[in-house]
Parts: structure tokens; C-alpha cells; sequence
């Protein structure tokens, strides 16, 4: 069973930057459209990145052009690096494998990013 561990996250001012990690148990970056989601409070989780295996990316408009989705296939790793950050951007950040509406991996504990002044 594979396992997801995001990390990266944290407390930042409005403007500033981060970047996530997805460390994956398994090979699966290579064969799977991977996403990023976020759950805000009291919201349900969305699908704000992803990417195919041949690197075509695609963003949800609230996060376009200061968010870049990235994977390293080697390390089994993926990445959302995030910049310009705002305060609706708080939420806590996971990774999965996209599978239409469906998420091919259990859920991992997910990377908190706070955004306040």
C-alpha cells in the first residue's frame, strides 16, 4: 500500500513563499495524473494542481501564476512550490493520484500553511 507524506508547510506572511513535498512509499509518479488538494475550514477539499506523467500541468484560476506544480520521478517525490501567497490560500495541502473525481491513494496527514499578517 503506498503511503503519502506531505510536508513543507507552515506559518507565513501574506506575499511570501513555500514549498510543499510529497514523498511517496512507491513508484507512482511516473504512471498517474498527480494532484495537489487543499481543505480549507469548514470547505470541502479541491483539486488546486495537478500534473500528467508527461508533465502537462493545469491549475484551478485561484492559484494560477504563482503556484507550479513539479514532480521528481526519481525520489518518488512531487512538489507544489507556492508564491505570492495569500491569506485564502490557508488550508491544509495533500497529495494524491487524480482519478477523475476519485483519489487513487489513502489520504495522507496532510501539510498545514497558514497565511496571516
Amino acid at each position: 500500500q503506498v503511503q503519502l507524506v506531505e510536508s513543507g508547510g507552515g506559518l507565513v506572511q501574506p506575499g511570501w513563499s513555500l514549498r510543499l513535498s510529497c514523498a511517496a512509499s512507491g513508484s507512482i509518479f511516473g504512471n498517474n495524473v498527480m494532484g495537489w488538494y487543499r481543505q480549507a475550514p469548514g470547505k470541502q477539499r479541491e483539486l488546486v494542481a495537478s500534473i500528467t506523467s508527461d508533465g502537462r500541468t493545469n491549475y484551478v484560476d485561484s492559484v494560477k501564476g504563482r503556484f507550479t506544480i513539479s514532480t521528481d520521478n526519481a525520489k518518488n517525490t512531487g512538489y507544489l512550490q507556492m508564491n505570492s501567497l495569500k491569506p485564502e490560500d490557508t488550508a491544509v495541502y495533500y497529495c494524491n493520484a487524480v482519478v477523475g473525481r476519485f483519489v487513487g491513494y489513502s489520504w495522507g496527514q496532510g501539510t498545514q500553511v497558514t497565511v496571516t499578517s
